[in-house]
């Protein structure tokens, strides 16, 4: 057995909420979940949005977004481009606020050079 097999059976991705006020109702805000942005998702991104990690454009962040928001059962909650033109239509500070909870932990290539 090879160390990326033992690593792949170790690995347990813990899935996060992401809180949207503006998408609640009245029993309180809105929750999503998403589970930690892999190499594999920056990957993906990247090759989309250049400068990802250091220039995060709107569309980049409806990207994440739709790649990665899922329900309280791990079901994906968007898929495609209608999903994504709904999420381009809303407000800037909605879906910043989404991805930024999303990655948040992700640091910029500035911050891991300086590591």
């Amino acid at each position: 057995m090879g160390l990326a097999k033992d690593l792949r059976e170790k690995r347990k991705l813990k899935t996060r909420e992401v809180t949207v006020p503006e998408w609640g109702d009245k029993s309180g805000a809105f929750k999503l979940y998403c589970r930690p942005i892999t190499c594999l998702d920056l990957s993906t991104l990247q090759k989309k949005h250049p400068d990802f990690l250091n220039n995060t454009t709107i569309a980049a962040m409806v990207d994440l977004i739709v790649m990665k928001a899922l329900d309280d059962e791990g079901k994906r909650l968007f898929n495609g481009m209608e999903d994504r033109m709904d999420l381009m239509q809303e407000e800037t500070t909605v879906i910043s606020s989404i991805a930024e909870q999303m990655f948040a932990e992700i640091e910029s290539q500035d911050d891991l050079a300086k590591n």
